[in-house]
């Protein structure tokens, strides 16, 4: 029961944050982006696409969270046979959500907020959806839009995500020199700031939250603070024998991983136990394994080596 509540509470503060990230980028892109002409990559700046075209030919343009909908359900369509029915799944809330934010939000600002400065608009606007979408990431989250095709991509050829991604932006924010006649050149740079400007802050996001630290720590009393480390900080610790070259003396050396917000509990626990203690403390880029990331790597049929050694130990039985 215990196990459940603690599921349910995982499951609800990730969509929680999910949605937070997603009213995150439709503000930045409503509020500060839109309303100044220029259009950004994605399947929001599809959208932008969709909405000149149609002003141009017809008098009215469709609202980017319409278009956004619709081509989100239809890459999804498309896409259940090539990359599976959970990405499909985890992608409709995403979507939805995105649609509904944009929907909600556009229509109260037909006047960017800091009106007048285009280029501080493009830098916060920008700030905000790669915050955002950063936010959707780490939570398991997805934006839908040009992640299904990168995803389709990825799984007929060997060409990258990102660089699909990469691909379809730039063909969507160069397109709208031709289907509007009033865009510019400057509208256009403007995009390319913004594509370039949401991956880093996203990437900024995701690796901070994945940011590990490695301690080192001595102290006789080695076997209480890991004790206390594995009770309370609820991390794993490896013991190690080493030596002091100057006493020549035995020595445990602990070394315990975990995610750079929890250090301040890591040093508060080797305090608490032995003040005298040294501790080195070590940035990690990576840590993947029981307790932190998931290696997602893929790997090639008939390279299954686990496969392998147990087939080999059944037949050995």
């Amino acid at each position: 029961m215990q196990l459940t509540k603690t599921r349910l509470y995982c499951e609800a503060k990730d969509y929680f944050f999910i949605v937070l990230g997603i009213f995150m980028y439709g503000f930045g892109f409503s509020a500060f982006i839109a309303p100044e002409g220029v259009v950004i990559g994605g399947m929001a700046g599809f959208g932008q696409d969709i909405y000149y075209l149609t002003l141009r030919l017809f008098g009215w343009g469709v609202p980017v969270a319409i278009t956004m909908y619709v081509a989100n359900a239809t890459l999804l369509v498309l896409a259940f046979r090539v990359v599976g029915k959970q990405f499909v799944i985890r992608t409709i809330f995403g979507a939805t959500m995105m649609s509904l934010a944009i929907g909600l939000l556009q229509p109260l600002f037909p006047v960017a907020l800091l009106h007048g400065q285009k280029f501080l608009s493009i830098l916060i606007g920008s700030l905000f959806c790669g915050v955002g979408i950063g936010l959707a990431f780490i939570h398991n989250g997805s934006t839908a839009g040009v992640d299904i095709i990168a995803a389709m991509v990825a799984k007929k050829s060997n060409v990258s995500i990102g660089r699909t991604m990469q691909f379809v932006d730039f063909c969507t924010v160069s397109a709208i020199l031709v289907i509007n006649p009033n865009a510019t050149i400057e509208n256009v740079a403007f995009g390319i700031v913004n594509i370039f400007l949401v991956a880093y802050v996203c990437d900024e996001v995701i690796n901070t939250n994945r940011q590990a630290t490695q301690f080192m720590i001595f102290s006789p009393f080695w076997q209480e603070i890991a004790t206390a480390i594995n009770d309370e900080a609820h991390r794993g610790c490896t013991v190690l024998d080493g030596m002091g070259w100057y006493s020549k003396k035995e020595i445990k050396i602990l070394l315990v991983m975990c995610r750079k917000i929890e250090s301040v509990t890591i040093f508060r626990i080797v305090k608490s136990i032995d003040k005298n203690a040294l501790i080195t403390q070590g940035k990690v880029n990576g840590v993947y394994g029981k307790g932190f990331d998931e290696m997602k790597v893929k790997i090639k049929p008939g390279q299954n080596r686990n496969a392998s050694n147990n087939q080999v130990t059944q037949e050995a039985k």
